[in-house]
């Protein structure tokens, strides 16, 4: 597959499919001047038609390692899974290949790798230094911290707090049985963004608070699967459930179905995350969430990787609701 047949494919010439797919330009958006949906449809085309670059060319002729470095805490989420589809999706027609790590050990891998653009989803406040260090040299660093300043590396904000008061919000429009579905962490304040909006909730609309109402979960989807059942399988249920992930929301739709229960009517389920994988399951899941997130960031760390140097930025991402079948 050549260069030439991926523009007679695109109907463009062959010096814009360069433009696009090189990243040689400089140019902000990473697109050589060429308009957003051409650049768009070269980049279709070229997935399409399995084009990619000659690595070897470009690596002595830029110095990069045509790498992401993608390091994320629990492959399972759905929201982990999104951002890898959407870095794959944009990455991968360029000729950049993302490289996932999986137990968040970071810091030592990048001691040692040499990747063009690194996204780190847990870094706490107090790793600023060392990321400072690593910034310092020369790495591009894009970290999804809620605290963090951009102290030479970018940082996604993504508040959950207000998008999780517009979550519990929607369902105390109709319900007054709501439970639910949490982290440990989150229910012992380690991680008060997503349970303290249930709390304050609950108490604003007149409603107890009630433990049995209250299930915890370790973070894995089967663990969700049974702390819904343990909500869900008995005489007293609750008619609807607060996930603070969307994985775990998925896991309470999956367990409503297997004890016959209609989502949307018997039961109404919100999660946390806006995930791809929610909007495409069956039922489609009503979620809380920043709206363009994963495509947004793989935008940001492509144009990292292909040599963009300008300086490093705070970039926010407010949280809305998406009404869709498991809670309309």
């Amino acid at each position: 597959m050549t260069i030439k047949q991926v523009a007679e494919q695109a109907g463009v010439s062959t010096a814009s499919v360069s433009y696009v797919l090189s990243g040689r330009s400089g140019s902000p958006d990473g697109n050589g001047g060429v308009a957003k949906a051409t650049a768009e449809r070269i980049r279709e085309v070229a997935g399409r038609l399995g084009y990619s670059p000659d690595r070897a060319a470009r690596k002595i002729r830029t110095g990069r390692t045509e790498t992401i470095l993608l390091s994320l805490t629990m492959l399972s989420d759905p929201w982990a899974l999104g951002v890898i589809e959407a870095v794959q999706r944009r990455a991968m027609p360029l000729g950049i290949t993302p490289m996932i790590l999986a137990d968040a050990d970071w810091a030592s891998v990048l001691r040692g790798h040499d990747a063009d653009a690194v996204f780190i989803d847990a870094a706490s406040p107090g790793k600023q230094p060392e990321l400072e260090a690593f910034a310092g040299q020369g790495k591009r660093l894009v970290v999804f911290q809620e605290e963090l300043p951009a102290a030479g590396f970018d940082v996604i904000r993504s508040l959950a707090g207000p998008g999780c008061v517009l979550a519990m919000q929607h369902l105390l429009g109709k319900h007054r049985e709501i439970a639910i579905l949490t982290t440990e962490r989150s229910r012992n304040n380690s991680d008060p963004a997503r349970f303290q909006p249930y709390v304050d909730g609950l108490a604003a609309a007149g409603i107890p608070l009630r433990n049995n109402f209250i299930a915890t979960f370790d973070r894995s989807p089967a663990s969700a699967y049974a702390a819904a059942m343990r909500l869900l399988d008995r005489a007293d249920r609750p008619s609807a459930i607060y996930a603070t992930t969307d994985f775990a929301a998925m896991s309470a739709v999956n367990a409503a179905q297997r004890l016959g229960l209609r989502i949307g009517t018997d039961l109404d389920v919100v999660g946390v995350g806006n995930t791809e994988e929610g909007e495409r399951m069956a039922p489609s899941l009503t979620s809380v969430g920043p709206e363009g997130f994963f495509d947004a960031v793989a935008e940001l760390l492509v144009r990292r990787a292909q040599g963009d140097d300008s300086p490093a930025r705070v970039i926010d991402f407010p949280w809305k609701i998406f009404v869709r079948e498991s809670a309309p």
